[in-house]
């Protein structure tokens, strides 16, 4: 998570890292073994992007971008689930010292959105449709958790109509990495009524904000988040000791930090914390040894430009693709559990099964 925090980087590099980013878009990716618990399928890649103002808050007024790259199974049959992805904080143009949104001239959005890419291949090819949506314009403008909420919803509602008729904004607006445009027959099936949400740093608050008890009436109508996952999330009450906004105690959600994590170090626990004895669904979460923030994200991780090692132990830390094998593995176990039923995924979440190649512990938050 970038908390306003600066780097001897170039516009030039931070330019060659978005040109490399997109470029990936419309690639077809070999799936990738998670747990062995499902059989892997051929993955697709396509984006879309309606424009840099394309959503305006209702409530705040913040102005933002609707932009998204989706991993989704090459072929499309049955109504899959839906994951929509959220990064943090983080420069939201590849120009340091950009302050307005739109980014000015000579500079670009910076593509954080990218940066989870390994893992949207690795849950596709397990049976989802995964959307990794872009916040730069929240996090020029405002970094507030209601915005970042409102914004996953935005996209529900374009993925709910897209989704039931083939119509709406998305219809006829995806692309590939040379801006071909491309037409996934996602209409009939991505089934809105088995969604799940990751968020991480900030936008892991952002989830728990959009999946809150006191804020589940925002959801789109037709649209049901059955599985909410913080990585690294931070944990901000405002009031201090009022945590409405995201307390979350009757749809299931787990919580990834790392002992190392220099930004917001393990606080994502509180989240158990608030919901003991109050949760009518089973909550989890996993502590990684001796991993830090910025890691999750391919986009902030050096040598990336931009990217930055926020690790407090920097001799024993994990390396980048460790740490991303691990969340994969969690993070596939616990959706392949919460919204497919597959039992088999159960004692990664449990910590019966230990994430391979790594040092962790585990906590379950029986139901009440």
């Amino acid at each position: 998570m970038r908390l306003r925090l600066h780097s001897p980087t170039s516009r030039l590099l931070a330019a060659l890292l978005f040109m490399a980013a997109a470029l990936t878009v419309g690639a077809q990716l070999p799936a990738r073994a998670q747990n062995g618990d499902a059989p892997a399928v051929p993955v697709s890649v396509a984006a879309y992007d309606l424009g840099d103002t394309a959503f305006t808050d209702p409530q705040s007024g913040t102005v933002s971008e609707l932009r998204a790259v989706v991993h989704y199974p090459r072929h499309l049959t049955g109504r899959l689930p839906l994951i929509v992805m959220a990064h943090g904080s983080w420069w939201a143009c590849d120009a340091q010292d950009a302050d307005t949104w739109p980014c000015p001239a000579g500079s670009r959005p910076f593509p954080s959105y990218r940066g989870y890419d390994y893992l949207g291949a690795a849950l596709a090819a397990r049976g989802f449709v995964v959307v990794s949506l872009s916040a730069d314009g929240i996090n020029m403008t405002s970094f507030d958790y209601g915005d970042r909420a409102c914004l996953i919803n935005a996209h529900l509602r374009l993925w709910q109509q897209l989704s039931a008729t083939g119509t709406g904004p998305l219809a006829g607006h995806f692309t590939t990495a040379s801006g071909r445009p491309v037409s996934p027959h996602f209409a009939g099936h991505v089934d809105m009524t088995r969604v799940g949400t990751l968020g991480h740093s900030r936008g892991g608050k952002g989830v728990m904000w959009q999946a809150s008890d006191k804020h589940r009436d925002e959801w789109p109508a037709g649209v049901r988040v059955r599985a909410v996952l913080g990585l690294a999330p931070v944990k901000f009450d405002d009031p201090e000791g009022d945590h409405s906004d995201t307390l979350v105690t009757g749809l299931p959600f787990t919580v990834v930090t790392g002992t190392c994590d220099g930004a917001v170090h393990e606080a994502g626990q509180e989240y158990l914390d608030d919901v003991t004895g109050l949760n009518t669904r089973t909550d989890y979460s996993v502590s990684l040894s001796n991993a830090n923030h910025n890691y999750y994200n391919t986009a902030w991780t050096p040598p990336a430009p931009l990217g930055e090692d926020d690790s407090t132990c920097p001799a024993q830390e994990l390396p980048p693709t460790t740490q991303q094998n691990a969340l994969t593995a969690y993070a596939t176990a616990f959706y392949r559990y919460e919204l497919y039923g597959d039992r088999t995924a159960l004692p990664t979440l449990t910590g019966e099964r230990p994430l391979p190649g790594v040092t962790s512990t585990t906590r379950v938050v029986p139901a009440s």
